[in-house]
Order: structure tokens, then C-alpha cells, then sequence
């Protein structure tokens, strides 16, 4: 059968005729009408945009770069040095004298740029800041270990104080671990970055911020402006240089931004769209033409897609969905000779050789994991088995009559469970109930030494039906392989749970016995899916589970909180009318 019957019949051939129908002079209108227009003045904003933030940025830049230099020379000066190292040792005279000279040229540096607010030297062996503008002050501790913290290690170029950013730098005494001599601090002057700002500004309703990135800092033109720049920044990584749209308040605007890394600094304009859209009023008449038509054709291709496309390929979704959930009888019929004919009659082939396969293989399958729980039905443990007599004997010994009476009765439905040729699956709360009796026997032995955390089953999961002995032969290789061989007091933990769509339970013990190679070759193991010729009994287990509830499900080892191996059994919670296993259902 061809996939469809002719090429005028297939799918392909209608949507290449509703393309060229009604979408293809839509495309034509609206790249003619509105994207050149647009678009080409948006991009020329933005390139203009652009390139005045990069002049912008190199301007800053070099001033920031001579403001260092001048803060370097400060650094290096001798006077100051002197001050800082010998203040103790010179008189009142030349103490006042060096002062002075350091306030007067702390002022000629401020007065060389128009970006400097105030200039600041802290000096902790003299007791004194001084300042450009107020002279000598008192000494301002915070603001000297800010600057000794923040300098002493490499770190922005620029940083944020107070709200304001300054230049910071120190006179390290070369011994480590000990404070500098003195910080210097120039406080640039935020007035004077909003002056600046503004002059980027190309059109009335523009709006221009400068941003510290590695704090958020952001100096705006205006302080109404500021709540565009929240919006950016919850939209936007920071440090990159883009140009981007951006709705607030239902207003739409135009962001260009660039980033300078030496700097650590990004400036940004905002332009609202309809700026831009202003010179292109006398199109809104044709735009709105192409709206309305656009919306016509879409609708029209979209309902035409829907009945052709859509409704097709959710239908064999939904067969599909209902395949994994195990239902095989669903064939599909359709009327129409295209290409989804040849898929359904596909899917119906597939899902009756599925059926086929799974009456041949998956069965077959079943019963070789019912054959090998038989065997280990049949493999009674002979050391448990001296030991349970060897408790019985010291019991009749001792005259403990009662217990003698438990005994027994345990030990009856210990055997009765494991011997009983039933139903392959039972209620989980029988089999929680089985692992608990053979935890109460162990119990008998190791009393002394060993301890049992046996949670109760939530009511939610007793109904559940299980594959039959899945948890006690986990606790009895936790005893076995673990718990037997400690010295210290040993301890057994079961617990429940629901994790979304599984049912679990959880063995785990605090056995020193387990390595991390020992550990891998297990998980090894149960990841294996080609079969091997020994099977233990926690990988019939994980086989079992995962036949039967799927890839989801089985067993996962990991290492115990406490120390030891932690298995996990996992079953996939169906719930409802649908806790049969899947093996079991018609």
C-alpha cells in the first residue's frame, strides 16, 4: 500500500496549496508595508542608540582611568607615607603642616574632574580622615575597612557605598595579614552621571542608566525612569550587550544596552515603541488592513490544519497512550487514502504482531520468573532453619511455655506463606505481614544486639497487589550478608512511602560488611537486561517488578544514612480499580 493514493490526495500537496492560498500574499504585504519600515528604523535607532553608549563608556572609561592615576600618585606620595609611618615621632608643627598640604592637594584632586564629589584619605595611626571639601575629620573607621577589604584583593574597579560609587585603593605595609597604612576614597559624584546620562538622550520620552553589575547599583537620568530598569533586569541577564523589546504596564519599549568589562559597568537607553512608530503613522491605515486579513488567513489555515493534521495525529496519540497502558485491542479506521491511512493501517499491523509477540515472549517470560520463584519458594535456608530449632530447644530448656506457643505459631505462617502455590501476586499488606513474622523470629535471636524499626503500611497502600515474597528475602539478606557479622549493636529499618505514581518501600541496615565496589557490582547487576545464568534473589526480584509494572519500577541500591545497603522497592502505583499488575489485566 502507498502511502497515499495519489499526490493530489496527500496532505503535503493541501497544506502547499493553503500556504500559497492565503498565507504567501500575507507574507508579501506585510514584508512591504511594515517590516522594511519599521524595522529599519528601529535598527538605525538603535545603531545610533548604540554607538553614542560606546562613546559614552570610552569617556568614562578614561576619566575613571585618569582619576586612578591621580589616586596612585596620592598613594605613592612621600608626605603622606611619612604621615602615616611617623606620626608619633614628629612634632605639632610639621603635623599640622603635612595636613594641610594633603587637604590642599586632596582639593586639586577633586577640582580636576567634574565626576569627583568628595576625596578622602583614612589614616588609622594618625586618628584622622581627611577630606577635600571638610579638611581634617574625625577618623572615619567604617569607610577605612570597606576600602581595606574591598582593595586588598582583586575586585571591581568601581564600587558601591552608600549608595554612590567610589575609587578605593591602599597603602599595604607589606606584612600579612595586617591592615594597610591608610585607604584612599574618591566618591564620585552621582549628579554629575545623571547630568551625563541625559545627554544620551535622543528623543523627549528617552531614558538612560548606568548599572554596576556585580551589585545591581544603577544610576538613572531621572528617578521616575526607575521602574523600567526593574523590569529589564528581571528579563534580562546582566553584562551582555544587546539590543531588546520589552513590555511594562502594557507599554511596549525599545532597550539597546553595552557593557564595558574593564569598567564592570553597562549604560542603557529605553526608547518607548510608539517614538519610533511615530514617522510611520500614514501606514497604520494599510497595518491595520494586514492585521485584520492576517487573522482572516490564519484562522482559515489553522481550522484547515486542525481537520487535516491535528485531528489525525491526536487520535493515534491517544491509541498510542492507551497501547502503553497495556490496551491492544484499539485498531484505528479512516476514511481517507492519505498518508495517516498508511499510518493507521500501519499501527493496527503493529499492535496485532505486539499481541503476538507479547503471547509468545512476554508470557514465556512470566512463567521462566514464576519457575525461578518456585525454586527459591523450595530453597528453605537451612542455617535459618538450625537456628529457628536451636531457638525452639533453648526455649523448652528454659520453660517459657508462652513463647515456645508464639514461636511456633510464627514459624507456621513463616512456612505456610513461603510454601503456598497460589496466586503469584497478593495484597501487600500480606506481604508486609509475612516480613514482619520473620523480623520477629530474628528478633528471638539477636534481641540483645540487634534493633527492628518496623513501620506501619499506610492504609493507602495495603490493597495494593504485589508480586509475593518481594521484602523478606531482602531483610533476610540484610541479616545475612550484614547485620550477623557486626560487632556493634546492629540496626533494621523498613519503612513506606507514595513518591507520585510509585508505591515504595524501604529496607535498610547499619552493616559495616559493604564496600563501594561491592556496592557498584550489585547495581551492575540489576541493570543488566540480557539474562544470566545464576539468578539471586534480589535480582529475581528487580526482574519480576519490572515485567510486570514496567521500567519504573523494581529495586534501587544505594548507601544507608545509616551506613549500610539501602534497597528500595519501587512498584508503580496504578490506584483505583487498576492495582491489579499489568501481567494480570484483560
Amino acid at each position: 500500500m502507498l502511502p497515499a493514493a495519489s499526490w493530489h490526495s496527500s496532505i503535503f500537496a493541501r497544506l502547499v496549496f493553503t500556504y500559497l492560498l492565503f498565507i504567501l500574499p500575507l507574507i508579501l504585504l506585510g514584508l512591504y508595508l511594515y517590516q522594511w519600515s519599521y524595522e529599519n528604523a528601529s535598527s538605525e535607532i538603535a545603531s545610533s542608540t548604540e554607538r553614542r553608549l560606546d562613546g559614552y563608556l570610552d569617556e568614562l572609561n578614561r576619566e575613571v582611568e585618569w582619576m586612578e592615576l591621580q589616586q596612585f600618585d596620592i598613594v605613592e606620595d612621600r608626605k603622606l607615607n611619612r604621615l602615616a609611618v611617623l606620626w608619633d615621632k614628629m612634632g605639632q608643627v610639621e603635623r599640622r603642616d603635612t595636613l594641610n598640604d594633603m587637604t590642599e592637594r586632596l582639593a586639586t584632586f577633586k577640582n580636576s574632574s567634574a565626576y569627583i564629589k568628595n576625596v578622602y584619605v583614612h589614616l588609622p595611626t594618625v586618628g584622622k580622615s581627611l577630606s577635600a571639601t571638610h579638611g581634617i575629620d574625625d577618623f572615619d573607621g567604617k569607610a577605612f575597612r570597606y576600602f581595606s577589604a574591598s582593595r586588598q584583593g582583586i575586585g571591581p574597579r568601581l564600587t558601591v557605598r552608600e549608595g554612590m560609587l567610589n575609587l578605593g585603593a591602599v597603602r599595604l605595609t607589606g606584612k600579612k595579614g595586617a591592615l594597610p597604612l591608610f585607604a584612599v576614597q574618591v566618591e564620585l559624584d552621582t549628579e554629575r552621571f545623571r547630568s551625563a546620562l541625559r545627554q544620551l538622550n535622543l528623543y523627549p520620552d528617552n531614558g538612560s542608566f548606568l548599572i554596576e553589575e556585580k551589585t545591581g547599583f544603577a544610576i538613572a537620568d531621572e528617578a521616575s525612569h526607575l521602574f523600567i530598569l526593574d523590569a529589564y533586569r528581571k528579563s534580562q541577564p546582566r553584562a551582555q550587550n544587546e539590543a531588546s523589546r520589552l513590555e511594562v504596564e502594557g507599554n511596549r519599549y525599545q532597550i539597546s544596552k553595552r557593557y564595558m568589562e574593564s569598567l564592570g559597568l553597562s549604560a542603557a537607553t529605553y526608547l518607548p515603541e510608539a517614538s519610533v512608530k511615530r514617522p510611520l503613522n500614514k501606514f497604520y491605515q494599510w497595518a491595520w488592513l494586514f492585521a485584520v486579513t492576517s487573522f482572516l488567513a490564519i484562522t482559515a489555515y489553522l481550522y484547515s490544519s486542525y481537520r487535516l493534521i491535528h485531528k489525525p495525529m491526536l487520535l493515534l496519540v491517544k491509541r498510542f497512550k492507551k497501547m502503553e497502558e497495556g490496551v491492544l485491542d484499539i485498531p484505528i479506521t479512516h476514511a481517507r487514502k492519505d498518508e495517516f491511512g498508511f499510518l493507521y493501517a500501519r499501527f493496527n499491523q503493529m499492535i496485532e504482531k505486539l499481541q503476538s509477540l507479547i503471547d509468545r515472549d512476554f508470557k514465556q517470560r512470566m512463567m521462566m520468573q514464576r519457575a525461578e520463584l518456585k525454586q527459591l519458594q523450595s530453597q528453605i535456608n537451612p542455617h535459618f532453619l538450625y537456628n529457628s530449632f536451636f531457638i525452639l530447644n533453648s526455649l523448652a530448656r528454659t520453660g517459657e511455655t508462652e513463647r515456645i506457643e508464639d514461636f511456633t505459631n510464627m514459624l507456621g505462617e513463616y512456612f505456610r506463606f513461603i510454601t503456598r502455590s497460589g496466586a503469584d501476586h497478593v495484597a501487600l499488606e500480606d506481604e508486609v505481614a509475612h516480613s514482619r513474622i520473620y523480623t520477629n523470629i530474628q528478633q528471638l535471636r539477636f534481641s540483645r544486639r540487634m534493633r527492628v524499626e518496623f513501620d506501619d503500611l499506610p492504609e493507602v497502600m495495603r490493597s495494593l497487589q504485589a508480586p509475593r515474597l518481594i521484602i523478606q528475602p531482602i531483610i533476610e539478606n540484610a541479616y545475612e550478608h550484614s547485620l550477623e557479622k557486626m560487632v556493634n549493636p546492629g540496626l533494621l529499618r523498613v519503612r513506606f512511602g507514595v513518591d507520585g505514581e510509585y508505591a515504595e518501600v524501604c529496607v535498610e541496615d547499619n552493616g559495616d560488611q559493604l564496600d563501594d565496589v561491592q556496592l557498584e557490582n550489585l547495581r551492575q547487576r540489576l541493570a543488566q537486561k540480557e539474562e544470566v545464568e545464576e539468578t539471586t534473589g534480589l535480582l529475581n526480584i528487580h526482574r519480576r517488578l519490572v515485567l510486570t509494572y514496567g521500567s519504573g519500577s523494581g529495586l534501587r541500591l544505594r548507601r544507608s544514612e545509616l551506613g549500610g545497603l539501602q534497597v528500595k522497592i519501587r512498584i508503580r502505583w496504578q490506584g483505583g480499580d487498576e492495582d491489579a499488575p499489568i501481567a494480570d489485566r484483560g
